[in-house]
């Protein structure tokens, strides 16, 4: 992923007002995320851990989506599943919603997957993050498969999210 400024990714949210994508807390460590190991850029706001974000470059061009869940941690010691990266985490995993973008949104409908707390899925695919004491699953598909997979499994949510599904 290329990198990206703050300006250029409160201007690429997609289900959220012009007004809400100023306020949001976007990270101030840009400069410092390891942008050639991310295929989509995702964080929770600290000082509020029900929201978090995620942008991804979708037909050439960033769109990012604005996500509530329960916060961090909320499932406890439960055994999940990411269902992005396919990463199992005790405890890791929880039900990130995204309001739908337009009308559909505006009349409270929404898009639930259940993600890696950390949104760090990329780096999961990319074995440089480990889930603790979590027995990663072997698979026999490369990195470049899972990587893959991943995008086919966030640009499928991102399409449920814009309505580009249909």
């Amino acid at each position: 992923m290329k990198p990206l400024s703050e300006p250029e990714i409160r201007a690429s949210f997609v289900n959220c007002s012009k007004g809400a994508a100023k306020r949001l807390f976007v990270p101030h460590d840009l400069a410092e995320r390891p942008w050639d190991d991310l295929d989509f850029l995702g964080w929770r706001d600290p000082q509020a851990p029900d929201r978090a974000y995620l942008v991804a470059e979708l037909d050439g061009r960033p769109r990012a989506v604005a996500l509530r869940g329960q916060g961090r941690g909320a499932w406890g010691t439960r055994r999940g599943m990411c269902s992005l990266c396919l990463t199992a985490h005790t405890g890791g995993v929880s039900l990130l919603v995204a309001p739908r973008a337009g009308r559909a949104g505006q009349q409270g409908n929404s898009v639930g997957a259940y993600v890696c707390d950390d949104l760090c899925c990329p780096l999961y695919v990319r074995g440089r993050k480990e889930t603790g004491s979590d027995a990663r699953l072997r698979e026999s598909i490369t990195v470049e498969e899972k990587i893959d997979r991943m995008m086919t499994n966030l640009t499928a949510f991102l399409a449920k999210v814009t309505d580009r599904s249909r």
